[in-house]
């Protein structure tokens, strides 16, 4: 009993569990009002990731230097911030050519949990070293949490668990920074934007889940950036797997390459499919084998591979 009330009090003092006075008329104003509150209260979550920025950028340089060694980039999570992770693993192999095991998502519950709610799952301290333990996890690899509250005892067992293997761990959370670091989680990182109590009290998949995603894609995007994966701001990576990657593929090669529909189509073929290996080949008029080459002493980089040419 003593147990159950210190792990209700701990969670009623979470900010996400607060009311918010901005929306507590929300049951009687009309539908626009309605919408009006949610869309002030979610003005409010890019400014508290923006205050993250600092923190975001040590864990991008943390990610980028495991990447390079062969290590991977594995999200862990429960319900809305597991489904998240899991979304943004699923989303770098099309937009960015990984390996479909470089970027990881782990949600508490397994796969079914995606769709349907795995009760009791995110209670599980000891799921999460199975789920770490059936791929693998080295100490090469970095795990970033992703919990609103920061208490989520999945996500705590995995990010205490990864880092007693050696890895780099990151923790992302919408309570207090300083109250996250409290609650015992052996991370290397911690990248909490507060954004307040949420519209609906406790409904973290609202603005908290905002917050998270917007820092999701920032770990991921730069990270691939800086990885070379994009040329410009172009992603010249991509996978051609449906029919719009295909063609998008070409209008890149086009635009890159100030040729036209046919050229691209042809420099697709010559490159097996590869953009940035077609790129390469018209910009520094080589066959596919040299543009290869060209890449590999390039680091990947398409700028940095025109520089030496230049120079």
């Amino acid at each position: 009993m003593q147990q159950e009330n210190l792990l209700f009090e701990e969670i009623i003092s979470l900010s996400t569990e607060q009311i918010n006075p901005n929306t507590i008329d929300i049951d009687l104003v009309d539908t626009e009002e309605i919408l009006r509150m949610i869309n002030n209260e979610d003005k409010l979550v890019p400014i508290a990731v923006e205050s993250e920025i600092p923190y975001i950028k040590k864990a991008v340089e943390i990610i980028v230097e495991s990447l390079k060694i062969g290590g991977r980039l594995i999200y862990v999570g429960a319900g809305t911030s597991g489904r998240l992770g899991v979304v943004d693993a699923s989303e770098c192999p099309p937009t960015f050519g990984t390996n479909p095991e470089m970027v990881v998502g782990l949600i508490a519950g397994g796969k079914e949990a995606m769709f349907v709610a795995q009760e009791g799952a995110e209670d599980n301290p000891q799921g999460a070293i199975d789920d770490l333990n059936k791929i693998n996890l080295c100490q090469n690899d970095v795990v970033v949490g992703i919990a609103a509250s920061g208490r989520t005892p999945y996500v705590k067992s995995a990010i205490n668990y990864a880092a007693s293997v050696g890895c780099h761990t990151i923790m992302i959370s919408t309570s207090p920074r300083n109250k996250v670091i409290d609650m015992g989680i052996n991370a290397n990182v911690f990248i909490c934007p507060n954004v307040g109590p949420e519209v609906i009290a406790g409904s973290t998949r609202m603005k908290s889940g905002t917050a998270q995603k917007l820092v999701l894609n920032m770990l991921s995007t730069a990270s691939m950036v800086r990885l070379g994966k994009t040329y410009q701001n172009i992603m010249v990576d991509l996978q051609q797997t449906n029919q719009k990657l295909k063609e998008r593929s070409k209008n890149i090669i086009m635009k890159l390459c100030n040729v036209d529909y046919d050229q691209a189509t042809d420099l697709l073929s010559k490159s097996n499919g590869k953009v940035k290996n077609a790129i390469v080949m018209k910009l520094l008029d080589v066959d596919y084998q040299q543009s290869v080459k060209v890449l590999e002493q390039s680091e990947g980089k398409i700028r940095k591979a025109v520089q030496k040419l230049n120079h």
